[in-house]
């Protein structure tokens, strides 16, 4: 369910953290400890690993002469970059059910703070409909914000957050690997080609009373939605610098920074909505003024992030700017516009639905917005958990550690079912009473009740669908995580959802049915893909992707701009 999962990473564990000081590489000679600082905090029992080649894939380190001159960026001078890694014994030394739990133990390490990091997150696209919708223009207003969000939606955010997915297959075994440096080129690179992709987006946003129009919408409801648009375009590039940087942080380890941020804006987000729309008379914006504070957080966390890169976070992963920022952009660009496929077509599948939900009347629809409502807020566990894994396999290919890496993918996979059987559960003992959070209205709440089952079932195989999206954005595999959302939404689950809601008159429980078929569709095939994955040839990928950037280098890369 990629619908309302709007992603804007406890700290570095010390036990992922960046030496200040790297040790002396000596062909056949032992890594010497050396006194290193954490990233976040002082650490003084930590070793210092180098990883060894890896002789089952025919893949090793390159031991690079070191011809470093003046202009030469300190890392890419460094034959090898020893790392402080997760500290576990030896996978030799331990039985598979031990394996098991200490990937247990790092996913859910990974995962709490993403959670938290999007529930908050959450809280900036909700503030601007709750503060909307008690104006004196109440039901007007709130169509339009509501309109103006799902244009947002459609056209600019599940675009910017699909494109950025590539980053989940090309950083975190780049930090992980012998050029860590990667990580900051690859993300300027996605910053050229998003930066590009915000033209059309402006054009389409600043045109979209006259798009709206021409779709048959109220004028009134349009005019509204336009000016939303309008004003929160302010903070789309912030946006989608913020996309950026979370991947550019969380491929490091630096779970907890998004967190600490969005801690801080959300509460001055819901401070700025109630004052520029309820305020006092000389600063009250009463509409507007909802979309300008949201444009306002999104561009405090976009300072905020700027700020704690250049002057908290470890250098290790940044590429000084030079030519090689607009090179290489094939690659993010065929990565970019199948992870659209993968995350838009289904954002934009519970848009119809909604739509479809509209067509049945008023209950209907406010029936669908508790359900979209609670399911989406669930999903953002498994969601959650998909990106910790993303994160942790690319650590463990960049590694060569493909055993790892296998059992990081089926620990996610179980995580998600537990925590899937958990909402079910609770959806499933507080069905007759769950819509009373939402509404007091006694036909919808007999509505939700009697399709709750229906959403207790659909949290099962949506879990692992998230999962096992994440798992197929690190192998690199967008493409068929976007061929299974588009066959399972528009060719199996919406229309035949359709059909049981409007040709066998089931109402909105033909469309939940339909949407369940499509999630056991894509968990149970994407399940199947992740648990058959030859995860040497995937570290293979990673070597070789690595190997033709060393190439480019001398050809293309120019002198680079430290900043």
């Amino acid at each position: 369910m990629a619908a309302n999962s709007h992603s804007m990473t406890a700290s570095l564990p010390s036990d992922y953290a960046v030496v200040s000081r790297y040790a002396a590489a000596h062909s056949g000679a032992d890594l010497q400890n050396t006194d290193s600082t954490d990233a976040e905090q002082g650490t003084s029992d930590l070793h210092i690993t180098k990883r060894p080649s890896h002789p089952s894939l025919g893949v090793s380190f390159r031991q690079s002469t070191n011809n470093a001159t003046e202009t030469t960026p300190l890392l890419s001078a460094q034959p090898q970059v020893p790392r402080i890694e997760e500290r576990h014994p030896a996978d030799n030394e331990l039985s598979t059910t031990a394996i098991y739990l200490s990937e247990l133990r790092i996913l859910t390490k990974y995962s709490l703070p993403v959670f938290g990091t999007h529930l908050l997150e959450y809280s900036l696209i909700m503030a601007p409909v709750l503060s909307i919708g008690h104006l004196s223009s109440g039901t007007t207003a709130l169509a339009g914000i509501t309109l103006g969000s799902m244009t947002a939606s459609v056209s600019g955010f599940s675009i910017l957050q699909g494109f950025v997915s590539a980053l989940d297959t090309l950083l975190p075994p780049a930090w992980t690997s012998d050029q860590p440096n990667l990580v900051g080129l690859w993300s300027q690179r996605m910053g050229v080609l998003m930066g590009a992709g915000l033209i059309p987006m402006y054009f389409i946003w600043f045109n979209a009373e006259a798009i709206l129009l021409g779709l048959k919408q109220d004028p009134e409801v349009a005019h509204l939605a336009a000016l939303y648009l309008k004003w929160v375009s302010l903070g789309l590039p912030a946006y989608a610098f913020n996309l950026i940087s979370r991947r550019y942080f969380q491929s490091q380890g630096l779970f907890a920074v998004p967190t600490r941020i969005i801690m801080i804006v959300a509460p001055i987000n819901a401070l700025l909505n109630y004052i520029l729309v309820w305020g006092p008379e000389p600063i009250r914006l009463g509409y507007i003024g909802a979309p300008i504070a949201t444009a306002c957080a999104f561009n405090l966390v976009c300072l905020m992030n700027i700020c704690y890169g250049l002057f908290v976070a470890p250098r290790t992963a940044w590429q000084p700017f030079s030519r090689r920022s607009f090179t290489g952009l094939g690659v993010i660009l065929h990565l970019g516009l199948s992870g659209v496929g993968q995350t838009a077509s289904e954002w934009w599948a519970w848009e119809l639905v909604a739509l479809a939900a509209s067509l049945l009347g008023p209950v209907s629809l406010a029936t669908q917005s508790i359900l979209l409502s609670s399911a989406s807020t669930t999903y953002q566990a498994p969601f959650a958990l998909g990106v910790a894994t993303s994160v942790r396999i690319g650590n463990l290919l960049g590694e060569f550690n493909s055993r790892r890496a296998q059992v990081a993918s089926n620990t996610a996979i179980l995580m998600a079912l537990a925590l899937s059987m958990v909402f079910s559960a609770m959806f499933m003992g507080f069905r007759n009473s769950w819509a009373y959070l939402f509404n007091d209205d006694e036909v919808v709440v007999k509505l939700v009740a009697s399709i709750l089952p229906l959403v207790a079932l659909f949290q099962v195989f949506d879990g692992a669908s998230a999962v096992t999206g994440g798992i197929l954005r690190a192998k690199g595999k967008q493409m068929t995580g976007a061929l299974l959302n588009l066959s399972a939404y528009y060719i199996i689950g919406i229309p035949f959802g359709a059909y049981l809601a409007f040709n066998l008159d089931m109402g909105l429980h033909g469309l939940w049915i339909g949407l369940t078929v499509s999630l056991v569709y894509c968990a149970v095939f994407g399940s199947l893909l992740c648990v058959r994955t030859d995860w040497d040839r995937e570290v293979r990928k990673v070597v070789a992707r690595n190997d033709a950037e060393q190439k480019r280098k001398p050809s293309e890369g120019g002198e680079g701009v430290h900043v």
